[in-house]
């Protein structure tokens, strides 16, 4: 790593702003290695490089809402538990009126992907 930062760095001349966040990044991450700490920055690294869409999990997948609605009524669902049915997304929610749980829909990110596809730069 060391030696692809110097070979970066020889590209700009010493004293710019290129060369000072250069060296402020090469002494960072020494800093890292040497304190022990390359476990921890490891795991701050992926949390900060980590779409968000990978953090949505999805508890229950059905073929059928036949098959969720049986899921549904066992008792074994949450409140907030985002579940997919025949390809859609669905969020366990309490009923309006009186006791229980429903299904309200709540599109997968794979499903907004789908529809709405990043624009190419």
């Amino acid at each position: 790593m060391a030696q692809i930062l110097r070979t970066i760095n020889e590209r700009y001349p010493e004293g710019s702003p290129e060369d000072e966040a250069l060296r402020i990044a090469a002494v960072a991450l020494v800093y890292v290695r040497e304190t022990q700490k390359l476990d921890d920055y490891r795991e701050f690294f992926r949390s900060f490089y980590t779409p968000a869409i990978d953090y949505v999990v999805i508890s229950q997948t059905f073929s059928t809402r036949e098959e969720a609605d049986i899921w549904l009524a066992g008792g074994t669902a949450r409140d907030g538990d985002l579940v997919r049915i025949a390809g859609q997304g669905f969020q366990v929610m309490p009923q309006r009126k009186g006791t229980g749980l429903r299904f309200i829909r709540m599109p997968l990110p794979e499903e907004l992907m789908k529809n709405n596809p990043p624009a190419s730069e």
